[in-house]
């Protein structure tokens, strides 16, 4: 689980943060970057082709390997294969080109978690699954430090092509976990629910049991990690352009940051048990968007690296401490019956705005400015106050019914954890 989670892990940023980096440097202009950022759809949209993954095996390699790992192997070498045609190309002469390989990188990477998840689902019991979650969290963790800190040295002391060469080379690690992990469905195929049955019978479990109540509910889940969203694929364009250098940004946000972001996950985790589910998720929100104004501050006059070091700092603590909130909240509202469905699809919906809204992000600060940006995105505390006290009486209604069934949900908590 180790290796395959380190392997989950490695892809995100390389078409993400990292990336909006290495066009940054090359000059390629900050509403170009925001719409780069849509590349990262694929993983908000890949419960639409699970179901294939799901039921059809791969020519050869499933025969060879087994359904699973055969699934594995193909979306690994599919990311490793985009990471190469990155690297090959020069973004300042052909954008269009490492467009492409990124898209190929993004849809191989969210398929790869799609197969990952399932088979580490069906590997142990439930029992076991608390283990395997947290074996995936950790190589997740260690693969966005070398993704995030490690690309990034190598980009400075090297160059970007070389960069990617090497993240490419590292997707080696997660062959090995596929290698490594037991063949697990020898018997026949199983049975799966018609496409269209498989998506709409957990959305009509949510609307059964929660009526009307459900439209709040969703907004809530869309809107709460828009600033992070939002506001998190202009921070490395922002500091690019304060004239921070990449081993700057490697020390302070890739590393140390990743860090602090446990730190605040844990803290999260803590809040659930001392507070209870509704003030974690309020404080969770509060803190999350209005952290964003850190950057606004630093881009106004105050650019330090010590300031960066404690914007930083603010910023990653508030998103681990909102992401554990967010997904404690969505775990409850499943079903056991549909936990997995119905949590993929919640997942998908919570990062879904965010990332459409970030597409438009650099033309704001093309038009206005760095500061209003920042700022905007932590005025959406407002009406995510007003959510939360909306669904108050159902959150704690929620939490008095199902508060023995919060570790069942822990396999599931497992694969959301890219927040």
């Amino acid at each position: 689980m180790l290796p395959l989670g380190f392997s989950s892990g490695l892809p995100f940023l390389l078409v993400f943060s990292t990336l909006s980096t290495w066009l940054r440097e090359a000059g390629i202009s900050l509403t170009a970057i925001g719409l780069m950022s849509w590349v990262a759809l694929a993983y908000s949209l890949k419960f639409l082709w699970a179901p294939f993954v799901d039921r059809y095996d791969v020519p050869v390699l499933s025969r060879l390997l087994g359904r699973r790992r055969g699934w594995m192997a193909l979306s690994q070498l599919g990311v490793a294969a985009g990471l190469i045609g990155m690297a090959s190309t020069n973004p300042q002469a052909g954008l269009p080109f490492t467009i492409i390989f990124a898209v190929l990188v993004a849809f191989a990477s969210a398929t790869q978690d799609v197969v990952i998840d399932g088979w580490r689902i069906d590997a142990t019991t439930t029992e076991r699954q608390g283990m395997m979650a947290a074996a995936l969290l950790l190589g997740y963790r260690l693969a966005l430090i070398t993704a995030g800190a490690g690309a990034l040295y190598i980009a400075e002391f090297v160059n970007w092509h070389s960069a990617y060469l090497a993240m490419a080379a590292l997707m080696g690690v997660g062959l090995i976990g596929t290698m490594l992990a037991p063949r697990i469905d020898e018997g026949p195929a199983r049975q799966h629910l018609p496409f269209a049955k498989a998506i709409v019978e957990p959305l009509a479990d949510l609307f059964r049991r929660k009526g009307l109540m459900l439209i709040p509910i969703l907004a809530l889940i869309a809107c709460y990690r828009i600033p992070d969203y939002a506001g998190g694929i202009m921070a490395n364009p922002l500091y690019i352009d304060l004239g921070f250098s990449k081993a700057d940004i490697a020390n302070v946000s890739k590393l140390y940051g990743v860090w602090i972001g446990i730190i605040g996950a844990f803290a999260g985790g803590l809040a659930l048990t001392r507070i209870g589910l509704w003030w974690t998720v309020l404080i969770g929100a509060v803190i999350a968007a209005g952290s964003n104004l850190m950057f606004s501050w630093l881009a106004s006059g105050n650019a330090t690296l010590w300031n960066l070091t404690l914007s930083i700092s603010v910023d990653n603590f508030a998103g681990g401490f909102a992401g554990a909130a967010l997904v404690a909240y969505m775990s409850g509202l499943t079903s056991p019956g549909f936990a997995a469905t119905q949590y993929a699809l919640l997942s998908s919906l919570y990062a879904l705005p965010g990332k459409l809204i970030g597409g438009a992000s650099g033309a704001v600060v093309e038009a206005y400015g760095y500061p209003v940006l920042f700022t905007g995105t932590a005025a959406i505390a407002i009406p995510l106050v007003i959510l939360c006290l909306v669904v108050r009486q159902d959150t704690m209604k929620t939490v008095t019914e199902k508060n023995e069934k919060i570790e069942d949900a822990a396999p599931v908590v497992g694969a959301g954890s890219r927040a």
